[in-house]
């Protein structure tokens, strides 16, 4: 997930909800900017066309009949972990189809979601709880539909465990009928095992938002954190996944501490220095890049599918001792500052620094780093956002082309 410019510690997991005692009324709320373009013809579209139209409505009225806030985490977490099993389900060709889209999409999640959050946020209890507690609600929603609570590693030294993430549409105002081929790669592979020469290899997964305002907040260090921990179910292997270039595969050698400022799913921006919440097992002083430990060679040497797989190594930098930033084709010069990774100064540059950075705090030594899918694109007699339809043949095959090629590369992962 990139528009490539020049292109918690356990502590930060859920916390136990606090009830307040000011109310809010229904006037106090007003739908996200995510939330108002759930109205629009395609999102409706894709919903009623994957059976997903059920899942606000049905989350609501399970709401309706809740009596306490102890009532209410178990609900969202419940119903949040169900939409995330029936989105797996239905990407995997598990059970009815729900409608004639295909199956690999990944957007029914997230519209479905969408709907979910907005009918929380809409929701007024007969019992007092206060926004603060609502808040809480909301992120326990998020993590469960997301699978960021359930990567359900096997201990045991006979398989390989291996972690990918994906993430949401975006840059949904240009065009609403936008798919994420991460996305989709997640939901198709969860729970998958891989057969390879050194044996089997599970793979579980979790989708992110594309939000900056999350990203600060931890989301990324509270999901992977505990699979990064020592333990019997340690990952032997990450690779975090978004949509990047047209016609390529890349793997992002070098990440860099920076945010651009491009807008986000909420249209918000930001331009800083990449923050570390509180917490969080960190290197110090924050460092300005971390590097893949993928095997990128072997990624790129592989016959993995039709679309080529780039070692990229360039980033963008400030020289020590300069104050204007240059292209570096060859990765970072010692003592700059960064600009931009490999994968560009968007939340894609920033989940591969984050996961990296985590990696390396913990003293995690496995292969582990950022892929970017080429970019998903409709077929091309249906370009045009206004009147074009959600989907066509060509955007199904590329879509599903682009998935098999995230799993054969896996597959090298796995190997080594």
């Amino acid at each position: 997930m990139t528009p490539i410019r020049t292109l918690l510690a356990l502590t930060l997991a859920a916390l136990p909800l606090a009830l307040t005692t000011t109310p809010a009324t229904a006037q106090d709320r007003t739908p996200t900017v995510e939330e108002q373009r759930l109205d629009r013809a395609a999102p409706q579209e894709i919903l009623r066309r994957s059976g997903f139209d059920d899942v606000a409505p049905g989350f609501a009225r399970d709401l309706a009949g809740v009596r306490s806030a102890a009532q209410a985490e178990r609900v969202v977490r419940r119903d949040g972990g169900r939409l995330w099993h029936r989105a797996v389900a239905r990407a995997q060709g598990r059970g009815p189809a729900g409608g004639d889209l295909s199956r690999d999409d990944d957007r029914p999640l997230y519209w479905a979601r969408l709907g979910m959050t907005r009918a929380l946020g809409e929701w007024r209890p007969d019992f007092p709880l206060g926004e603060a507690r609502r808040a809480e609600l909301l992120t326990a929603l998020e993590r469960t539909s997301r699978g960021q609570d359930s990567l359900g590693l096997p201990a045991g030294k006979h398989i390989k465990r291996i972690v990918v993430t994906g993430f949401d549409p975006f840059q949904l105002d240009a065009d609403v009928r936008r798919s994420n081929p991460s996305g989709a790669a997640a939901l198709a592979l969860d729970g998958m095992t891989l057969r390879t020469p050194q044996g089997p290899a599970r793979v579980e997964t979790a989708v992110f938002p594309v939000r900056w305002a999350d990203f600060a907040d931890g989301t990324v260090e509270r999901t992977l954190l505990p699979v990064f921990r020592p333990g019997p179910r340690r990952v032997d292997a990450f690779m975090t996944v978004s949509q990047g270039r047209v016609g390529r595969f890349d793997v992002e050698r070098t990440n860099g501490a920076w945010r651009g400022g491009y807008p986000d799913n909420a249209n918000v921006s930001r331009t800083e220095t990449v923050p570390v919440p509180p917490g969080v097992p960190t290197p110090a002083p924050q460092p300005q890049w971390t590097t893949t430990t993928l095997p990128y060679a072997a990624i790129v040497a592989a016959d993995t599918g039709p679309f080529p797989v780039r070692d990229n190594t360039g980033v963008t930098e400030i020289p020590a001792g300069a104050t204007t930033p240059v292209v570096r084709p060859d990765g970072p010069t010692p003592g700059s500052t960064a600009r931009a990774g490999g994968g560009g100064d968007y939340l894609s540059n920033e989940i591969a620094y984050r996961a990296t950075l985590l990696r390396d705090a913990v003293g995690l030594k496995v292969p582990g780093g950022h892929f970017h899918t080429p970019v998903l694109q409709f077929g091309p007699n249906n370009t045009d956002p206004a009147t074009g339809q959600i989907t066509d043949p060509d955007f199904v095959h590329n879509r599903q082309t682009i998935t098999a090629q995230v799993r054969a590369v896996l597959t090298v992962v796995a190997t080594r």
